[in-house]
């Protein structure tokens, strides 16, 4: 049961990625302020676009392992991929506008990231049928 509802965050963790890494691209402008940063591309919008792939990256990678029923390759990747909201995390909290507010929802993707990564490995695995 604990692997069913662990993949099933997963699996939504990763749609959500998908979808944030999409709005770098379609509205560099919102996605960036919802990061919690403010800058001003003035019209080059690489940061984005190198933040969008990397997300799109990162959510169809997490989707695919839940689909191909990877228990412990997802783990790990939960697991090592929790550098990445904590790196987010401290950008927004440098910025002098933002507080724990702004770092909230890197806040919450550190927390998934880590606890069902470490629910993922901890579980016993289960034989595949071949």
């Amino acid at each position: 049961m604990t692997t069913k509802i662990s993949y099933a965050i997963a699996f939504l963790t990763g749609l959500g990625i998908i979808f944030l890494g999409i709005r770098f691209f379609i509205s560099p402008e919102v996605a960036t302020a919802a990061f919690g940063i403010h800058f001003n591309a003035g019209g080059d919008y690489s940061f984005d676009h190198i933040k969008g792939i990397s997300d799109i990256f990162s959510g169809l990678l997490v989707c695919a392992f839940v689909l191909m029923n990877e228990k412990r390759a997802l783990g790990v990747t939960l697991l090592a991929a929790t550098i990445i909201p904590v790196n987010d995390m401290l950008i927004v909290l440098s910025k002098s506008y933002n507080g724990i507010p702004q770092a909230m929802p890197h806040i919450v993707a550190i927390i998934i990231c880590f606890v069902f990564g470490i629910i993922l490995l901890a579980t016993k695995q289960t034989k595949k049928a071949v």
